[in-house]
């Protein structure tokens, strides 16, 4: 009986460390940068090397669900690509894709308090139809997007005015978890439109789409999961949720290293003993 009331004091020790050991990085930021691979840099490289005062669209083609992995993907980009001076078009695919813009351009104009809506971003809303939506805007911009949420017409947004198809569209975004998503926008704006394609999805989705890296670029880049997020936070020099979400990780992860080898330490002294 001894024993396992030891057991099971032993066990909550052990939870209780792992507990505090996740949450103190959560409350106070460690900040361990990590390596960066080949294609999240692709990514950073499009955003970096688009032209000041381009237009670009970021698409939000996921919902609360997967927010965890790509909302901070979303916030990132969002701060590189208002530090370059880019206007951005807000739309989704995904129904409650406009409520996790929303809340990713509340975190963004902490760090660009100056951007104003009609000027620097804008949000069109929720669009039907997914691919055959992409393929009337390449077509026609306004006729896809009438008025903006707010009910002012396209026409009259200062930012869209030389907008009329997705070819003055210097790149699109597409942070996607399912369909529609980063695909469509590959099969319609990229390689029907020549408008160039990146993005982001969950990591269990990334292996799926790397072939799209590898094939001509018809995905320029991709970042695949919390890992390649705190990758382009990285890159961006800024410490945001995804790198300290990767710093509670990483110590709960030394933390079970620590316990196997001290558990097979007991476990050996254990055996010699019962040998002796």
């Amino acid at each position: 009986m001894s024993v396992v009331n030891s057991s099971q004091t032993e066990r909550r020790i052990v939870f209780l460390i792992l507990l505090v050991a996740v949450a103190l990085p959560l409350i106070f930021p460690i900040g361990w940068k990590t390596g960066v691979t080949n294609y999240t840099k692709m990514v950073w490289e499009l955003v970096e090397s688009t032209p000041d005062s381009s237009v670009v669209i970021f698409s939000f083609d996921y919902d609360p669900s997967t927010m965890t992995e790509l909302q901070p993907m979303a916030e990132a980009m969002l701060d590189h690509a208002f530090s370059r001076h880019q206007k951005v078009l807000v739309t989704a695919l995904w129904p409650q894709g406009m409520q996790m813009a929303d809340q990713a351009i509340k975190v963004v104009k902490a760090y660009h308090p100056d951007i104003t809506y009609g000027q620097d971003y804008v949000f069109m809303g929720y669009k039907v139809a997914g691919i055959v939506a992409i393929q009337a805007m390449g077509k026609d911009m306004e006729q896809v997007f009438p008025a903006d949420q707010s009910g002012t017409k396209y026409k009259d947004i200062p930012m869209l005015r030389e907008v009329k198809t997705l070819k003055d569209v210097a790149y699109v975004n597409s942070l996607s978890s399912g369909t529609p998503g980063i695909k469509e926008w590959v099969m319609a704006a990229r390689d029907v439109y020549h408008t160039p394609v990146t993005g982001g999805t969950t990591a269990v989705s990334a292996p799926g789409l790397i072939p799209y890296v590898n094939s001509q670029k018809q995905l320029y880049g991709l970042l695949g999961g919390l890992k390649a997020a705190s990758e382009y936070e990285t890159l961006i020099n800024r410490v945001g949720s995804a790198t300290v979400k990767m710093d509670a990780q990483s110590v709960a992860h030394l933390l079970i290293l620590l316990f196997i080898a001290a558990g097979n330490i007991k476990a050996l002294r254990a055996r010699k003993r019962r040998a002796s």
